[in-house]
């Protein structure tokens, strides 16, 4: 149940994707202004791209990205996944996707803090200095406090998008990607490689994004990941006015950690989403089983069952019709997870309401049943422990539709 819980919250905030702390952690650091007056013009600007590799928990499993500006005596680290989990309705604007982020830049000497374990690698890129110039000023300027808040976009402006487009201004329409290759790749992929080891929150990734990430992408858009942004700028091409050079200039690995990242042990079988939806499935039949040999429907198994799927149903109604994340909308999962299962839990304790019931049932186990069936059909793909809890859901509406007419048996029914 405590895996449970946590991916009812994962798919609540869903994952918040290169989030690396909080602005109460993250170091005080001298105004911008003052930073570029103390350097020397004749100092040579240096920026690079910084990629930490995944760390073991939801929240960094896909890694991070900053731009580390050099000049002189100065030397930071520009951070866009800082966000302030202090402010005012933190967590209730997360939900709604009203999510502000930060650029904050971050010294040296605190730019590994937390991520030890986390392979770093660093790729000095090929700028010349008019262009290094252009970046500073551009991160500077995003830095003070009146332009540092970006609103997050876990799929399209993250900590890793962000770096990508900087890169790409300062490199203008020469940049040139090393080819993607022929094999075609969505966004649930992509997040699926990267939560290999991470059944649960799979299942909540599945659960509360729709087919808009089923979609296949190009490679730009594969940059929301770290990991790609660094594979992708590795092999790119610039041109200069001593012709057409390799973007990266330098590549160094200040921490030389796994290239698999400080990711935790593949989730055991028997604690994954698939053993759990088998035991729901399980006791269903079982208590199904049991009711139809006393010709009498088990309310409370029913009710348990109901609310925990109109809970999960209300969550994907409140993403799919209120909030503005990305690609929660629309949800095939919404057929078989909606807030009307809540009255399945609740309409057969009423006798005057049995009869409504029957029908609610009747329909949810028809519209469940052939959701089963068309679903290599349609657009969305599916996780797995999907189908037996979807066969759970069909089960009771039918024990119910055979069930709830048959008169009670006076104080011992259930």
């Amino acid at each position: 149940m405590q895996r449970l819980f946590r991916s009812y919250y994962l798919t609540t905030v869903l994952c918040a994707l290169c989030a690396t702390g909080t602005l109460d952690a993250a170091p005080e650091v001298p105004q911008p202004e003052s930073l570029s007056q103390e350097e020397s013009t004749e100092d040579s600007v240096r920026v690079s791209l910084v990629t930490f590799y995944p760390g073991s928990e939801p929240h960094n499993i896909w890694g991070h990205s900053e731009i580390r500006v050099q000049q002189g005596s100065t030397d930071l680290y520009f951070n866009y996944g800082v966000f302030d989990f202090q402010a005012p309705a933190f967590m209730w604007r997360f939900m709604l996707g009203e999510t502000d982020y930060l650029c904050q830049p971050v010294p040296r000497i605190y730019a590994t803090l937390g991520m030890e374990n986390r392979r770093m690698v660093e790729q000095e890129l090929n700028l010349p200095q008019d262009r290094a110039l252009a970046v500073k000023a551009f991160l500077w300027n995003n830095a003070q406090p009146e332009n540092c808040t970006y609103r997050y976009k876990f799929l399209s402006d993250n900590c890793s998008t962000r770096p990508r487009d900087i890169i790409e201004m300062a490199a203008g329409e020469s940049l040139q990607y090393p080819a993607m290759g022929d094999s075609a790749v969505t966004y649930r992929d992509i997040l699926a490689h990267y939560c290999r080891n991470y059944a649960w929150e799979k299942f909540g990734i599945d659960l509360v994004l729709g087919w808009d990430v089923d979609t296949v992408i190009d490679q730009r858009a594969t940059m929301f990941i770290p990991m790609l942004l660094m594979d992708a700028v590795a092999g790119a091409t610039i041109k200069t006015d001593s012709g057409i050079v390799p973007l990266v200039k330098a590549t160094t690995v200040p921490i030389d950690k796994s290239t698999e990242g400080n990711v935790r042990p593949p989730t055991p079988w028997y604690q994954s989403p698939m053993a759990f939806a088998l035991i729901v499935l399980a006791l269903t039949l079982l208590v199904s089983g049991r009711d139809w040999r006393r010709h009498e429907v088990t309310r409370w198994f029913d009710t348990l069952l109901f609310t925990m799927g109109g809970l999960a149903g209300c969550i994907l109604f409140f993403l799919i019709f209120f909030s503005t994340h990305e690609a929660t909308s629309p949800n095939i999962n919404m057929v078989w997870l909606h807030p009307l299962l809540l009255l399945l839990a609740v309409l057969p304790w009423f006798k005057k309401t049995r009869p409504i019931a029957r029908w609610l049932h009747a329909l949810n186990a028809l519209v469940v049943a052939l959701l089963m069936l068309a679903w290599p059909w349609q657009p969305q793909v599916g996780n797995i422990a999907f189908f037996p809890l979807m066969a759970a859901l069909v089960m009771r509406s039918l024990t119910n539709v055979f069930l709830l007419s048959q008169p009670t048996r006076g104080p011992t029914r259930s």
